[in-house]
């Protein structure tokens, strides 16, 4: 399999290197405020079947990869779920299992293979929570060292989480978008591997892994695919997976891919409509997907475009009962942004053939953001003295 970049704006090719993050020529127009210009995709050409391993379609060496199991996540078939919302074929894809609880594993995985293929022993990124404690684990278990700026937002379990992997952690006296401009701003001065999403195309290109796996465990692609989205680097792994088997002959046409957003943070929503970014300072219950400024946000559009995808919203209310619904009905306690995927899903079923082959992604364990799905449960449990007075309540 051969590997380079090519552009997603003017379509130019360039071989990969490590200190080449966006397009030379596109990222010239690059202004403050609005989403990365000149973002690179890994272009791949080759041949495989149906019988392929996930690695040999990466641009990385087997051999460089860090030995901590990232990826091969469970694909569940929720029973009760598939029985309330009459779906037979309902699948989820519980990624809150990868090593730090979280699907961004998958991009911090290949970003550190990357890295050390290069000789290049420190990584720097802004992160809202997850990418930041994905990236520290990934980096202890490869012996790298991680520089993290998040928002002062930032929920405090996964702030706990990265500085116990030992990364040094900055907390910026503003929201994910300056951490981002202060993540950059650090790389330029002191080296090293910048992981911003979607700045660093190892990052898409991890994230395609999902697809990948998606595949193999269904033996086939499915219909449709719940994401839901923050600045769009997951959705474009996700298409960019299947993209890729397409391009390879492995499956005949891409599935129905829909981008779920918070309706207080719908930067993509609302540009699908206006065909403009806006910098609006937004908040949602689910942190992880919670942006003012899609750094993804061009690209992703057009290949929402060129693909046939669709960007729906669902409220934070919605998110929080997809969050129990999932939790109470299937056993599957996911934080909020992998509920908004199931929540999307679910405000969708009256549009949707009931027998389509359908998979949900679950981005992250619930444990990450205990305060978000406290909301829901509060005044649920009750101080008791006695057994009796618990089934007097029962």
């Amino acid at each position: 399999m051969k590997f380079n970049y090519i552009c997603t704006q003017c379509s130019k090719q360039y071989d990969i290197k490590p200190d080449l993050m966006v397009c030379p020529v596109c990222s010239k127009a690059q202004k403050g405020d609005e989403p990365v210009r000149g973002i690179l995709e890994v272009e791949l050409d080759g041949s495989a079947d149906g019988s392929f391993d996930v690695f040999d379609l990466l641009p990385v060496d087997k051999k460089y990869f860090p030995s901590i199991p990232v990826g091969g996540t469970p694909l569940w078939a929720p029973e009760n779920l598939r029985k309330k919302t009459g779906f037979k074929n309902l699948y989820i894809k519980d990624d809150g299992v990868n090593p730090t609880f979280s699907f961004k594993d998958r991009a911090s995985f290949l970003v550190s293979a990357f890295a050390k293929m290069h000789g290049i022993g420190e990584i720097a990124l802004a992160s809202t929570g997850n990418a930041g404690s994905s990236m520290a684990g990934v980096g202890a278990a490869a012996g790298q060292k991680i520089t993290i700026f998040l928002p002062e937002t930032a929920p405090e379990a996964k702030l706990v989480q990265a500085m116990q992997y030992g990364a040094n952690v900055f907390r910026v006296k503003g929201n994910y978008d300056l951490a981002y401009d202060f993540s950059l701003e650090y790389s330029k001065i002191k080296g090293g591997m910048n992981r911003n999403t979607a700045y660093n195309p190892m990052t898409i290109e991890g994230k395609k892994t999902v697809s990948l796996e998606l595949f193999k465990q269904l033996h086939q692609a499915p219909d449709y695919v719940f994401v839901s989205t923050g600045d769009g680097c997951i959705l474009a792994g996700v298409f960019k997976g299947f993209a890729d088997l397409v391009k390879l002959g492995v499956i005949k046409k891409m599935p129905v891919i829909y981008s779920v957003q918070a309706e207080t943070s719908d930067a993509l929503y609302r540009a699908e409509k206006t065909g403009k970014f806006e910098n609006i300072s937004t908040s949602t219950v689910a942190d992880s997907i919670c942006v003012d400024v899609p750094r993804n946000g061009y690209h992703a559009l057009k290949l929402l475009k060129e693909h046939d995808g669709r960007v729906i919203r669902v409220s934070d209310d919605a998110i929080l009962n997809a969050q129990h619904e999932l939790a109470s009905a299937a056993g599957l306690f996911t934080e909020p942004a992998g509920a908004a995927a199931y929540a999307g899903f679910i405000s969708e079923t009256g549009k949707i053939e009931k027998d389509a082959v359908v998979a949900v992604l679950c981005t992250g364990n619930g444990l990450k953001d205990v305060s978000s799905a406290s909301k829901l449960m509060k005044g649920k449990s009750k101080m008791i003295a006695s057994v009796e007075e618990a089934i007097k309540e029962i």
